[in-house]
């Protein structure tokens, strides 16, 4: 439960104390210098020139903070801020001096209260760590002991996209208006108020919040009561918080409007949005209500705080934070229309709403200890994105998706650049390059395989055990295993959870159980073989007879030997035969090991339906009798597991364990394929063939392959309507087909799509386009330099964020070379299309052929600007520097690309892993293009479609 009330009658007197007392004795502030010091070799210095007391970048653990007392004020007309901070310390240690965070504020006053003493207090500031030290001569504080420290502060409001930013937006008559949000994670509560800013430093907080009338103001607590001051303004007071990290604290100033409902458990939800798209909010208030109740029914722990705010905020680098009480979207992540969404919208709103609310358990109530343990949060979150919204909205078919989610992970995880799960980080930079598919989605993967392992009912049982013994406290990878091990020993907080016969029924569980069996399970042991080694298996199969002959190495795609040996992994593997559905299962510890079959097999599928975090291969010839199947009766397979060899055969390719016609000759069954996920999956081997090629001289095989794919999937693209009909899968499988063919010149596709254009331009953009298809037809429409105009015109203008989202998705896609270039200056200007969409339209003109030099100029022009408004080591800095490098295949651009990342220092990026994992991805496809071209000619020549056909 939440504490009532505002703060202690003692921290109110205190306050009072300590304010009088700064008003006679202010404390100066040192301005911040560059920091010059070796600090290997002498004391780091501080900006004034005194030796700063401590060295490392991770805090000392003498003082804990235990309350803190914050007011701001976000001055909306001068685009700055001014606040105090009360903290309320408990001293775990003997020391003369505390150590907090603090990055770009000027601290103008600071005061010690400890012992009925107030004592001034020294500011000295060491921005190369982002702290402060606070200290007073002669005096020491005793362990045991508990004292206050008062800073005063002010800062303008950032022009990034974190700490406390500020945010516009345009009303449809034109007006700029202007608010300020929050987006602290991970290291930028720093950057709004002076503050033990890591995650085991967790605290209550009491927030106040200084605004104009014309304002409201948000926070992660509900608001209890509002003073007017003398100056006109308005002061409201938020309750007191539950006990969390700084990175959760969340407030926002602006003119919003919301609409609100009860959940089943009494949790008031609001969507708070800019008031013109409040008509948008109706959808992901009812999908939040929905699911919050789902968790709090699956969790059997009752969400600990009043309310639930969601705000769409116009100007949002990721898609959503999960600040506790008052997550923060990007506007195209909560905002939807019946009548102008498509069904990925639908799909993407409601997967990032059950992202944030499983948040609130995994992450807020329990907290990874630092940053290194990400993944518990966001793996987690990940996973139970798709655990949530199986449930809740099974018409999204969310099952059909999380396999490629998977594929993502394994593209990083291939690299010898790669990381573990659960990493050693230290400084801002290395923590955000841990928001990446790895901590996400090989996060989510390994849980899925666990789960599947375990049972789903062992899985729940233990993850709700893990949730109950560390609520409100920091946990490491070993308190979930351990919570995961030994399911049915009961202790005191699972009583009365565990009845049902689960337990009781001892051996009689079937196969899939193997945590029950005498020689229990070592969780920890097999689960640290995933979380502490990067990388993942690959599983060679030879079938002799009834023997399964097995082993294990590294799958990596790099030539590095180096890099392969010393790995093992305790590999929960599932196979099914050709003379048997039923999924059995092995657990392969060892380099080698063998199975036996009870008879003999024609084919032999290892990792059903994809649950496990592997690839496999199957050696002897055993790829032809599944290449085989698949030509023949690919239904005798489920969509994951036709979807997974898809994936394995062309991965092998690339390794050399298959040649590249064998996984072209399975490509072949795809013509009769209609699923989405194993028609995407083929597309997505296959377009980057042709993509390789588009950045050499090679014209005539680029169009042979191009040819061959839309020959492949000709009856399948042929057959789609131009409607919103069928089931959520059909339609984003007909928007992803038509797409793809009008951007490949396809006939039909071609001439329906610009007869569509051409009566919705004659509209003037009034007719009702089939959501699904307008992206084929907008795409088509951008062709032309009229065409180009009139959507950019419609883009301007539009309050619909998934039509603007369609629309910007096309011009970015046209021919136009000039309005690409337009597009990426525009966005990095950020007044007509937002800067928070950059990342999104670099990458996607990147692909372009006629855009990728276009790209790669800007991305390297403005490489200063582009670390410095989405933060070094951010996942948009990533994702731009991997998204427009990682179709080159030429020597000539791997030194263009080497040279310009070797001329970064370290404080424009030098050390990201991203530019490793960009050059890797180079060296890999020019190996690839130099051993496969031959091969792929001489299979087109004999396969693929002849001219004319």
């Amino acid at each position: 439960m939440a504490r009532k009330g505002l703060m202690p009658r003692s921290t109110a007197f205190c306050l009072y104390v300590l304010t009088a007392f700064l008003l006679i004795f202010p404390i100066p502030s040192v301005a911040t210098t560059e920091r010059s010091d070796d600090e290997k070799t002498s004391p780091p210095l501080a900006t004034n020139g005194q030796p700063f007391p401590w060295r490392k970048m991770r805090l000392p653990e003498t003082v804990l903070p235990l309350y803190y007392d914050l007011f701001i004020h976000p001055n909306l007309t001068t685009l700055d801020f001014t606040g105090t901070v009360h903290i309320q310390l408990e001293v775990l240690e003997d020391t003369s001096v505390i150590i907090l965070h603090s990055k770009d504020l000027r601290i103008s006053k600071a005061a010690l209260l400890e012992s009925s003493r107030i004592l001034p207090l020294q500011v000295l500031e060491y921005p190369a760590f982002q702290q402060v030290a606070l200290q007073a001569d002669g005096v020491t504080l005793t362990r045991g002991s508990r004292c206050a420290v008062y800073l005063e502060f002010a800062a303008n409001l950032s022009e990034s996209f974190h700490g406390l930013y500020k945010s516009t937006y345009r009303t449809s008559e034109g007006e700029v208006r202007v608010m300020a949000s929050t987006q602290f994670e991970a290291t930028s509560a720093r950057a709004a108020f002076p503050c033990f800013d890591e995650p085991a430093f967790k605290a209550n907080f009491s927030i106040r919040i200084c605004r104009e009338a014309r304002h409201i103001s948000l926070s992660n607590m509900p608001k209890v009561k509002t003073v007017e001051l003398s100056n006109g303004l308005l002061e409201d007071y938020f309750d007191v918080s539950v006990k969390m990290s700084t990175y959760l604290v969340a407030f926002i100033v602006s003119d919003f409007v919301s609409v609100s409902k009860m959940s089943q458990h009494g949790v008031k939800i609001s969507v708070y949005t800019v008031p013109e798209k409040i008509d948008q909010a109706e959808f992901a208030l009812n999908a939040a209500v929905k699911l919050l109740d789902f968790y709090d029914d699956y969790f059997d722990i009752p969400y600990p705080l009043p309310k639930q705010d969601l705000a769409a905020i116009p100007d949002f680098q990721s898609g959503a934070m999960e600040n506790w009480g008052l997550t923060t979207y990007r506007e195209s992540a909560l905002l939807f229309d019946p009548k102008k969404s498509s069904a990925s919208d639908k799909l993407g709103i409601t997967m990032v709403i059950a992202h944030e609310l499983a948040h609130q358990w995994f992450g807020n109530l329990v907290t990874m200890q630092w940053w290194n343990d990400l993944w518990l949060n966001e793996g987690f979150a990940k996973f139970m994105e798709f655990v949530s919204v199986n449930i809740t909205n099974p018409e999204l078919q969310v099952e059909d998706y999380f396999l490629g989610k998977c594929f993502e992970a394994m593209e990083v995880d291939a690299l010898s650049s790669s990381h573990p799960v659960s990493t050693p980080v230290e400084n801002p930079a290395q923590i955000q390059e841990m928001f990446d598919d790895v901590s996400y989605d090989k996060g989510a993967c390994i849980l899925n395989m666990l789960r599947d392992y375990l049972t789903p009912e062992a899985f729940k049982i233990g993850i709700v055990r893990y949730l109950r013994r560390y609520s409100y406290q920091n946990t490491v990878n070993t308190h979930l295993w351990d919570s995961l091990t030994g399911i049915c020993q009961s202790d005191n907080l699972d009583e009365g959870r565990l009845g049902g016969g689960f337990c009781s029924q001892g051996k009689s569980h079937s196969a899939a159980s193997k945590w029950y069996t005498e020689d229990e399970l070592d969780v920890r042991a097999m689960m640290d073989t995933w979380t502490l080694q990067e990388g993942f298996p690959l599983i060679s199969v030879e079938v002799k007879g009834r023997e399964v002959r097995l082993s294990q190495e590294r799958y990596l795609k790099s030539e590095d030997p180096t890099q392969t040996s010393g790995f093992l992994w305790q590999v929960p593997l599932t196979y099914i035969t050709s003379r048997s559905s039923t999924v059995h299962r092995f657990l392969l510890k060892t380099k080698k090991d063998v199975l036996y079959l009870p008879e003999e097999v024609e084919w032999i599928k290892f990792n059903v339906d994809m649950s496990g975090y592997y690839i496999v291969h199957y050696e002897a010839g055993g790829w032809d009798p599944l290449i085989g199947l698949l030509q023949h009766n690919h239904t005798a397979l489920s969509s994951n597991d036709r979807t997974s060899l898809i994936n394995n055969i062309f991965q092998l390719v690339s390794i050399g364990k298959v040649p590249l016609d064998k996984a072209l000759d399975l490509s072949l069954y795809l013509s009769r394929e209609t699923e989405i996920m194993p028609v995407t999956q083929g597309l997505s081997e296959l377009v980057p063939l042709y993509k390789l090629m588009e950045k050499r001289d090679m014209e005539e095989l680029e169009n042979q392959m191009k040819g061959y794919i839309v020959h492949l999937f000709r009856g399948l693209i042929d057959g789609q309507s131009w409607t919103d009909d069928g089931t959520v899968s059909q339609r984003m499988l007909r928007s992803y087909l038509l797409l793809f063919a009008c951007v490949r010149g396809h006939p039909p596709c071609v001439r329906a799509a610009t007869e569509l254009f051409r009566q919705w331009k004659e509209s003037d953009g009034n007719m009702s386009l089939p959501n699904d298809v307008s992206l084929a037809v907008f795409t088509v429409g951008a062709r032309t330099p009229e065409g180009w105009d009139f959507l950019f015109e419609k883009y301007r203008h539009s309050l619909y964020i998934s039509v603007k989202s369609r629309i910007k998705s096309a011009l970015s896609i046209s021919p136009l070379s000039h309005k690409l270039k337009w597009m990426m200056e525009q966005s990095l200007q950020g007044e007509v299309m937002k800067t928070q969409d950059l990342p999104y339209v670099v990458v996607t003109v990147s692909k372009n052929p006629k855009g990728y030099k276009h790209a790669w100029d800007f991305l390297r022009d403005n490489w200063g600007t582009l670390v410095k408004k989405f933060d070094l080591g951010s996942h948009s800095i990533s994702h731009m520097v991997i998204g427009v490098t990682n179709q080159y295949s030429t020597r000539e651009m791997l030194e263009e690309v080497r040279g310009f990342f070797g001329s970064l220092t370290e404080q424009t990026g030098s050390g990201l892993r991203c530019l490793q994992q960009a050059l890797e991805s180079i060296e890999e496809n020019i190996r690839w293009m130099d051993k496969n071209l031959p091969l792929l000619q001489g299979w087109l020549d004999r396969w693929g479609p002849k001219p004319g056909a």
